[in-house]
This record gives C-alpha cells, structure tokens and sequence, in this order.
C-alpha cells in the first residue's frame, strides 16, 4: 500500500487525525525533503524511518521502492507542504504502482490553491490550474494561450519573481483584470491582496516579499 499524505502548508494543527496515523504506521515515509519533515515528525511525535523522494532522485529509485511495496511494505509519501502530486513529485511513482498492481490510496488534506481561489472573489465555480509557470521556454506561449482563457486562472510563483510575474501578467491581461494574491496562508502574516493587477502589482512593489505565493486571475470576460 502507498499512501499519499498531504501535510500542513503552514500551521502544523492543520493536518488531519488519520494523517498522523497512517505517517505512525507506515514502514517508511518517503520525504521531498526529511529535514523538513523532520519538524512535523517531532511536533507529532512520530518516529517512523524516512527516506528521500524528490525531483532530483525518483526516476532512479522508483522501481526499488515499487519492489519493497509489492514485498508488502506500507509506505507513506509526504512533500514539504500540501498535498503530494501537486507541484510536487508524486505522479512517477504512483503511476508505476498503478501499472504493478499497488494499492494506492490518497488521504485528503491541505492544498495552497484551494483556499486562495475561494477567499479571493473571483468565480470558482470554473477554474484552471498551472502549477509553477515556465522560467524561460515556453513561458510566452503560455501567456498568451492563458490570455483567452475564460475559467478562472491559478498559478504558483516565488517571492522573488512575483512583481516581475504580475507585471507580465499586465502585459498579456490588461491592468484592469481582477487578481488575488495569497502568501503565507494559514500562518501568522497571512495576507490576501486582492484588486486590479495593477492595484496589486503596485502594492507589492513597496514591500518585501515572503513566503510561498498563490496568484489567482479572473478569466476572460
């Protein structure tokens, strides 16, 4: 049995009671980043054996850990914050169980964008998302292909390219489109800012930029 945990994306209480069961009994965690997971463990007092699985390792260890499961090892597979499989490695290896027959089996939890698209006013009744966009190839292309979308559009970026991206985003959308930015949801210095892409582009020009990043766009009209 593989088991996909979602994991708090901020406060450390939101993670459900059956989550830290399954991550109690699971014969292995397989971690994006096990010092990371390492602060959730210890809060939970979970002392389950972890081993890594990110981007820079699952294609070479994919098929050893699909033989330990069809061994019959329970494994539990986490990623930093919110659910695996979301931007965020996952897909390889649940594909391969699928294929040899492995019981895969996803517990609902914490995902950034859900709570940013429903607290940003903007229709969520339709809605796309892209994940993290393109750094260079391909980024213009999408843009312009977004620019006649009319769902609701949902990407993730950084703190350090977010003016930068908001400012494209004027470009291809018009300053006038309706945008929500979430950062640092569920903590603290949570913040919601929401308007015009300009309003909000301007906004964020006067100030330094923290934490993991949510921007939602309203489609077009």
């Amino acid at each position: 049995m593989l088991y996909l945990v979602p994991t708090p994306i901020g406060n450390l209480r939101d993670i459900t009671f059956r989550s830290v069961e399954v991550l109690k009994e699971a014969d292995l965690i397989l971690a994006e980043d096990t010092r990371t997971t390492a602060h959730l463990m210890s809060h939970y007092d979970i002392h389950t054996p972890m081993s890594p699985y990110h981007q820079h390792n699952e294609h070479k260890v994919v098929q050893h850990l699909v033989d330990q499961l069809l061994a019959g090892k329970k494994m539990a597979l986490v990623t930093d914050a919110g659910t695996p499989g979301i931007s965020d490695p996952a897909f390889l290896l649940v594909r391969a169980c699928i294929r040899e027959g492995v019981k895969v089996e996803t517990l609902p939890g914490a995902t950034a964008f859900v709570p940013a698209l429903v607290n940003s006013g903007i229709p969520s009744n339709r809605f796309c998302f892209e994940g993290f966009l393109p750094l260079k190839k391909g980024r213009q292309t999408l843009f312009k292909k977004l620019a006649e979308e009319e769902r609701t559009i949902i990407f993730y970026e950084s703190p350090m390219r977010l003016v930068k991206t908001l400012e494209e985003c004027i470009v291809y959308f018009g300053e006038d489109r309706q945008c929500s930015v979430s950062r640092e949801l569920s903590k603290m210095f949570e913040e919601n800012k929401r308007g015009t892409l300009r309003e909000v582009a301007d906004y964020f020009k006067e100030k330094t930029v923290k934490g993991e990043i949510v921007i939602v766009l309203a489609g077009k009209e």
